[in-house]
This record gives structure tokens, sequence and C-alpha cells, in this order.
């Protein structure tokens, strides 16, 4: 296991994290407790000390497995812990989630008395609201920052023009900036690289993707013959079903599968594999969850190998998407010359 600095922070963290979104049996998917603790050790064994959670997962069970096996004194110091606020655990309360003071305030002290710590290494803004003003979000971040009780903050599923707002607003105040954005990305979850992960990237911030198998359908288990059974759409996470099962994302799929036979690795490790490959694109540090042992060990693998350029095409190719309005626009052979006039082939652009 190698480390990464976090975005424009000093904070070293392994270049993969171990989500714990399985954690806890509260759901209808998810590891028992002595199953979960194997995952953990296991990660922990091979040198993984970044752990990301959140006070939603598992009606709070993944926060006090975490506090439990994370422990106190020199073994808490070790891990970098990370837990989420912003969903709504009270739906009858208005106030029961959401981006504001007041849910940051009720979320926090609560993630810190179930993991049994005095202090969060980076807090995230699990989603965005649209309803909190980005002042009032990033000053009630800073204030818990001078509290000590966090020590950096990051942002997940957010748009990109509200993490720039807010970190410019940040940096003019002198605030504490987001460090981390979380997003979906993936083979068949490519979108982010129109505006989130190139604003990233300006801006120093390490990206953590989450779903890198894409809901499970990177790894095989859904096939085009095969209808999901309606009792298992939660228990499969019921966005893999309602985000990922299309037509091309099969075709991606199988490509990644007949990468993997190819080469002898698990399309898994193909998949998560593609997503360390994608250097050029900023610090992308993959997410790697599991509700076994086996799948864990299955994915840490991907440590042991990388993906050749020819490989690498092949699932650009399958996979790519169209950028859009203005990237597509601007980058087009009767658009480039207009900018940039006959030398553009001779710049050297080390910020492309």
């Amino acid at each position: 296991m190698r480390y990464k600095l976090l975005g424009r922070s000093g904070l070293r963290v392994s270049e993969l994290c171990l989500g714990t979104m399985t954690f806890g049996e509260d759901w209808l998917f998810g590891a028992s407790k002595e199953e979960s603790k194997q995952v953990f050790d296991a990660f922990a064994d091979a040198g993984g000390n970044f752990i990301d959670t959140a006070d939603f997962y598992t009606n709070g069970t993944s926060e006090r497995f975490l506090g439990e096996f994370v422990g106190v004194g020199e073994r808490r110091q070790e891990f970098v812990l990370a837990t989420k606020y912003t969903l709504n655990s009270r739906p009858d309360d208005p106030n029961g989630g959401g981006n504001h003071r007041k849910s940051m305030h009720q979320a926090l002290e609560a993630s810190l008395k179930r993991l049994g710590t005095d202090y969060i290494d980076l807090y995230w803004v699990h989603a965005w609201d649209f309803m909190t003003p980005v002042d009032e979000l990033m000053r009630a971040l800073d204030d818990m920052v001078r509290a000590g009780k966090v020590l950096y903050v990051g942002i997940s599923d957010a748009p990109a023009w509200i993490v720039s707002q807010a970190n410019t607003l940040a940096d003019l105040r002198g605030w504490s900036p987001f460090v981390g954005l979380q997003i979906s990305y993936s083979l068949i979850e490519r979108t982010p690289e129109r505006e989130l992960l190139p604003m990233a990237k300006a801006l120093d911030i390490a990206v953590t993707a989450w779903s890198p198998l894409g809901g499970g359908m990177l790894t095989g288990k859904y096939k085009r013959d095969t209808e999901l059974p309606k009792e298992a759409r939660y228990a499969q996470e019921a966005w893999s079903a309602d985000f990922f099962i299309t037509d091309k994302n099969f075709t991606i799929a199988e490509e990644v599968e007949t990468v993997a036979a190819e080469i002898g690795r698990t399309p898994a490790q193909v998949a998560i594999s593609w997503i360390r490959r994608q250097t050029g694109k900023g610090i992308i540090i993959p997410i790697i969850g599991a509700r076994k042992l086996s799948q864990l060990r299955d994915n840490l693998a991907v440590l042991d190998f990388e993906l050749g350029e020819r490989q690498l095409t092949r699932l650009d190719e399958v996979s790519a998407i169209q950028l859009g309005f203005p990237h597509d626009f601007l980058s087009h052979d009767m658009v480039r010359p207009l900018v940039h006039g006959n030398r553009y082939a001779l710049i050297d652009d080390h910020r492309g």
C-alpha cells in the first residue's frame, strides 16, 4: 500500500479507502460484526489507514462498529477516520437533515459519541441540499475545525460550481477549504469528467470514488438475460437497478469481463485498476467496500498489477462519453484554430 496527500493538505492517506456502508445488518444487506471486523483488520494489515463511513450508514451501526475497531490511544491515531452528515434520520423533522449549522452540530455530536472519539479526521458534507447558503456551511465547518472536533473537511455529491464557490469563499475569508471531493466514478459513470474532475484537479482537491464497481454491474453479477428479483432491489442497493442497469452498461461490463479473462484477473479488479490509472485527471482514490472478507481480498489484489495501455484503450473506448458543451465545441477542429491560431500543436501546455 502506498499513500497519497489528501488534496491541498499534508494529510497522508492510503491509496485505497475502505468504505463501511456494509458494516452492520440493519439494512437488507450488510455484514455481521464479526465479518466486518475481519474486513477491517485485513484492510489495516494491508497498510490501509483511510476509513470512510457516515452517520446514516446502517442506522449508525457502521460508526459504532468502527468506534470499537479503531479503538483509542495510539491505534486511533493511526487511522484517518472520515464520516459524513446531511442525510435525514428523522424524516418528519424538517431540521433532521440538510447542510445547515443545526443539522451539522447535531450530527457531529452524535457521530463523535458513536465513534467513541473526540475528533474526526475528515468530515464530509454528504450531499448538497440546494437550500443552505454556502457561507453558512463553510463558516460552520470552520468553527468545527477551530473547536478541534474536525481536522479537515470535504464534500460529497455536489455540483462543481458549488464546490468551487465554497473554496473560493473559504480562501478569501481564511476558513478551512474542502480538501476532498467524493463522487460516483467508474467505467459506467464517467460524467464527472465533464466538470467535477477538472475542477478538483485545478483546485487541488483529492477525489474519492464511490461505487467503483457500478453497483455491482462491473463484477459480472448482472447479465442481460437475468431478471433482477423484485425483493432483491433494495438488498442489492436500489441504485444498481435504477441507475446502472442499461444496455450500454452491459456492453461495458462485458468488455471488462473479456479483459479480465485475458489477463487472469477478476472483473472487479479490472474495474478498480482502470480508476487507479486515471492519474492524468488528478488524485483519485477508489473506495472499496465488502460484505465478505473474500471480496475485500479480491479488491486489495489491485495493488499487485496494472492494466496495460492496450487494455486501457479498449476500456476507454467502450465507456467513452460526450463531454458536451462547451468542451466539445472548444476542442473542435474548426474552433480551436480561432483561439490558438496555427501553432497549437507546438505549445507545450503543462496544464492540459
